[in-house]
């Protein structure tokens, strides 16, 4: 599962990618020690691929990132970071640290423009110590993140943000453009307005949750763009099961029918002798249009697990249960 894509046209050094969102202390306050230790065992692990933020962590993802980049050679790692919001001083104005446990004490500013993108990836380059990016997504232009300015932060993005990325492409600067969004209308949206070579799908398309199979998937592959997974436990559910007390779904308690089918699913996972996240990590590729999925992870121990779930043999009858289930509840 960790094997290089042969038919990636971005040449993501491992289909397994390490999200830093969690050594930017997103739940729970991580140390550097703990950054360190578990970079490096995602690393001796086979994931090459590694994926940050400048939100992450208020700066606090990508600083530690790029300590360890420093440490390895440049050149066996792709690394993606994000656009769309630079880190400001607040300046005596009080921050919502939202779910960042011990971020660095920076205030996020939404600026989608040319400038703004300029200036987000400056800051970005400095905190990682690269001069070149791999791959950059487009961050958060959506509406579960940007509620009524959606749409007025989709015209920006498109006129600033992709133009500026699109200026990097052109001169070698940047290898690939993305985005990252959680609604697969918005992606496709995005592949369908500007010449992008990636979108990182966050939770619609999951062993829980099918929404992209309606627009973003047949759409990207009309337009040749790769698919990066992310949330493929969709924020808990699926990595802790259904039953767990204070389990979520999309960051939040999940709607009774999201809980009934994950049992569902669960049970066929079950009768077919499968943990429940292995499915989950590996349902993605069964498209060949996915070319990477993306697991967040703050502790060292995760990175053995979900490797060896992403390796673990899967019946083809398991997919053709869960398949029939999707169909059931579909008519």
């Amino acid at each position: 599962m960790t094997a290089v894509m042969a038919s990636s046209k971005i040449g993501f050094a491992s289909r397994l990618g390490f999200g830093a969102s969690g050594i930017g202390t997103l739940y729970r306050d991580v140390t550097e020690a703990q950054a360190a230790e578990v970079l490096a065992a995602a690393y001796d692990g086979g994931m090459r691929y590694f994926d940050t933020a400048p939100l992450y962590g208020h700066g606090l993802s990508e600083l530690r990132l790029g300590t360890f980049l420093r440490t390895i050679n440049r050149e066996t790692v792709t690394v993606s970071t994000k656009a769309g919001r630079y880190m400001a001083p607040p300046y005596g104005e009080k921050v919502d640290y939202g779910l960042w446990a011990s971020p660095l004490r920076l205030k996020p500013v939404f600026d989608y423009s040319y400038a703004g993108t300029m200036r987000s990836l400056e800051q970005s380059a400095s905190r990682l110590g690269i001069t070149d990016f791999d791959l950059v997504y487009i961050h958060d232009v959506d509406r579960f993140t940007q509620g009524d300015a959606y749409e007025r932060r989709f015209n920006e993005a498109v006129e600033g943000c992709y133009r500026a990325l699109d200026d990097l492409r052109k001169a070698g600067h940047i290898k690939a453009i993305g985005v990252g969004v959680n609604e697969s209308d918005v992606a496709t949206r995005f592949i369908k307005g500007c010449a992008l070579d990636a979108v990182m799908m966050a939770g619609r398309y999951t062993l829980l949750d099918r929404a992209a199979e309606a627009d973003l998937l047949p759409e990207a592959q009309r337009q040749g763009v790769e698919i990066v997974v992310a949330g493929v436990f969709n924020s808990g559910i699926l990595a802790t099961g259904p039953a767990s007390f204070g389990t979520t779904f999309d960051y939040g308690a999940p709607p009774q029918h999201v809980v009934a089918r994950a049992k569902r699913i669960e049970e066929i996972c079950t009768h077919h002798g499968v943990p429940l996240q292995a499915a989950a990590i590996q349902f993605p590729f069964r498209n060949p249009q996915v070319s990477a999925a993306v697991l967040g992870m703050s502790r060292s121990e995760r990175i053995a697990q979900n490797v060896g779930w992403a390796e673990l043999p899967i019946p083809e009858n398991l997919w053709s249960d869960v398949d029939r289930l999707f169909e059931q509840t579909a008519s």
